[in-house]
Order: C-alpha cells, then structure tokens, then sequence
C-alpha cells in the first residue's frame, strides 16, 4: 500500500467516525433562502429592517455572510471597516425569531482571503498563515489568497471567531463557505508542498466538521463546488474542481448540507443527483439570471427528493438588500417552493 493510498484510506475512514449531528434532520418544509452579505454594520441593518417583507413573501431561511464584520472580542485585530455590533446582530436575530426566519452566519473558511489588492485581515495580520507566503505581491496573478489548512495555530483562531459568531446569532447552523478554493497543496507552502489537494481539502472540511458537528452539536453548511469534478461534468473551474480537490467528496461526513450553486442556464445540473446519490443533503442555489434560475429549480424539483431542501438565492450585490423582494429569481423561487407547504 503506498503511503497515498493509506493517507486516503484513513481519512475515509476518519470521515464515516466523525460525529454525526444531533439536530433534526426532518424538514417538511422546503428551504425557501437567501444569501446576502453582511460584512459591515450597515448591511446588517438594511437587513433588519426587511425581514418582515421577506417573510411575507414566503423566505424561511437566510444565510448572512459576515466573515471579519463582526466586532469580535476573542481577536479584535481582525474587525473589518465598520463591523455590526453584537446589539445589532441581536436585533436581527429578534427580527428573524419574531418572522419564523431561521438565521444561519456564515464564515468564508480558506479561500476567498482577499480580494483584488485587498488581502483581509487573517492574512494580514497572521501573513504566516498564508498558503503561499510571500507570493503574488499585491495580490496579482491569483483569483484570491487561501490559509494553509495544515498551519498548527490557523485554526485556534478561526474557530474562535467561529465560537463568537455561533453565540451572538444563537445559531443552530453555520456555513463555512470554502468555495472556490484555487490555492491549496501549493509549492510556496512548506507544510503543504507536494501533498495531494483532495487530503488537504478534506482535512479542512473535517476539521470544521468536528468543531461545528462534534463541538457544538449544530449544522454544517458549505458550498459543492470544490467536490464536483470538472473532468466528469462539464461546469467549468469555477462551478467545479479542476485543481484535484474533487476526491474530498469521498472523506467527508455525509450529514453536511451541501449549497450546490450554479449560475448559467443548462439542460441538466449534473452535481445534484451526484450529490444525493452519495448521501448528501442538497440546497441548491442560483443567481441572477433568471431563465438559469427558473432551469435550475425545474431540474433539482424533478427529483422529488427529501433530500433536496429548497432552493437558496445568492445576491453577491446585485441587487441592494432593500429590493430583495422584488429580485425576480427569488420570486419565482419562493413561488416553485411554496406549494410543497400544502
């Protein structure tokens, strides 16, 4: 047995003993979501304020992502411009309890670490977590930064902020993002050099697993295309894999919720039953052209599955929180999920 090989058999092995969550699982109800950003207090805000539309318009469920806008107190060097307060986040929570939305954070884990020229503060203020350190000044050549998964001290941190984040939503779920993730096993990194990237993804989605799952016992969402493999459906490398990481999809707990996101219009979206036939639950997720939108909610819908949740919007600001009701997409979203209510 080669020591690949045996690195893949103990990390499959690792993934079917991991912890497996408590919270029910039984959702009669489909998923009917929306995902904004809400990196900053103002968002969090303008937020607040239309919960109460969305809910009459029929959303249930909202994913916010804050990553580093949050005034965190375990690491307040990594607060971002203008973080929400934890008031502000308890406003929304009441907000959301009050309207029956469930309110889900998220914290974007290993890639997505900058964006542009701008690197994010866990990189900047811990440069030695970068996966590729010193590397690409001013951020050129590369999509965006990722932490190395196998540095000791990365994840004290993250799961402090992580700790935060779960207390002041009182959240029973938390994405984790890890979409797009284009630099991972790089030659750069002296931990992860030459080692294979579907293991290093793998150990990152455990490792958030065993905190979220084991630890405190509440759900974990992220997003599929790093699982998918762009050599077996033809997405492309930005909706799937086509950096190796695609074998991770094997070494992971089946009881992660898996947001299958897909944004141009198809005649089939391969990854859904994919997903389902290994085991996972799927929420799948389109965007803002609508005829991809309406194509993609027709094709997961066809499967009649228990395992398929709904459908969740993303927004990636185009369009301004408070015109999230009239979003054409969502509307035909809400409309295709509301009569499983009945």
């Amino acid at each position: 047995m080669t020591k690949l090989t045996l690195n893949i058999t103990l990390l499959l092995l690792l993934s079917l003993t991991l912890p497996s969550c408590t919270v029910k699982q039984n959702y009669p109800v489909p998923w009917r979501g929306v995902h904004v950003l809400m990196t900053d207090q103002s968002k969090t805000e303008q937020l607040t304020q239309v919960v109460g539309e969305l809910a009459e318009l029929g959303v249930n469920a909202l994913i916010v992502e804050v990553n580093y806008g949050y005034e965190y107190q375990s690491h307040p060097e990594l607060r971002a411009n203008n973080p929400s307060s934890a008031a502000r986040i308890k406003a929304l929570v009441n907000q959301c309890r009050r309207h029956n939305i469930r309110l889900i954070p998220q914290f974007q884990c290993l890639g997505h670490q900058s964006w542009s020229k701008s690197t994010f503060p866990l990189l900047t203020q811990y440069p030695e977590f970068d996966e590729t350190p010193g590397a690409y000044p001013g951020n050129e050549d590369i999509y965006c930064r990722s932490w190395c998964p196998r540095h000791p001290e990365v994840n004290k941190i993250v799961f402090a902020l992580m700790d935060e984040l779960i207390d002041v939503f009182q959240a029973d779920a938390l994405h984790v993002g890890l979409d797009e993730v284009f630099l991972i096993g790089e030659d750069q990194c002296p931990r992860c050099k030459g080692m294979d990237k579907a293991e290093l993804f793998a150990k990152a989605v455990n490792d958030y697993h065993r905190h979220l799952v084991g630890k405190h016992k509440i759900e974990m969402l992220m997003w599929g295309d790093r699982l998918i493999d762009a050599n077996k459906i033809n997405y492309g490398r930005w909706e799937a894999s086509a950096n190796n990481t695609a074998p991770a999809v094997d070494l992971i707990p089946k009881d992660i919720i898996i947001c299958d996101w897909h944004y141009e219009l198809r005649d089939a979206y391969e990854s859904v039953p994919m997903f389902l036939e290994k085991g996972f639950r799927v929420w799948p997720a389109g965007w803002r052209n609508l005829e991809a939108a309406k194509a993609f909610i027709n094709y997961s819908r066809q499967f009649d599955n228990p395992r398929i949740l709904g459908h969740l919007n993303t927004t990636w600001g185009a369009v301004p929180i408070n015109k999230l009701t009239s979003f054409e997409p969502l509307l035909y979203a809400v409309s295709s999920f509301r009569t499983k209510d009945k």
